[in-house]
């Protein structure tokens, strides 16, 4: 399975390819939370593809992943559904909860 990129195999755009560190990250994300859904992220000329995992309550997390495929098998093997942000745009939830902390006062 190509969870991730071996490190000779350098992204060109973001200089540093996914690895086992980014899977564990999103791994523990979706085991930790509610209602979890994954939004793959196209490659663009700045970073590679990417995984962006969405909680029930907009929370959310996102890391390299090897490819569009390995996104998709990372959400079948921990049964979360998976969409092409491309195609379905960013949950309103995430915005939202985007929004609340940027309303929330600094904490110091």
């Amino acid at each position: 399975m190509a969870w991730f990129r071996r490190r000779k195999e350098q992204a060109a755009a973001g200089g540093r390819a996914a690895g086992r560190e980014d899977v564990a990250h999103l791994e523990q994300f979706v085991r930790s939370r509610r209602g979890v859904e994954g939004f793959i992220e196209p490659k663009t000329t700045v970073t590679e593809t990417t995984l962006l995992l969405v909680a029930w309550d907009g929370e959310w997390t996102r890391r390299r992943v090897a490819s569009p495929e390995a996104a998709r098998q990372f959400g079948n093997r921990l049964a979360i559904p998976v969409y092409d942000v491309a195609l379905v745009g960013y949950p309103r939830r995430m915005r939202e909860y985007n929004a609340r902390r940027k309303r929330r006062p600094e904490q110091t």
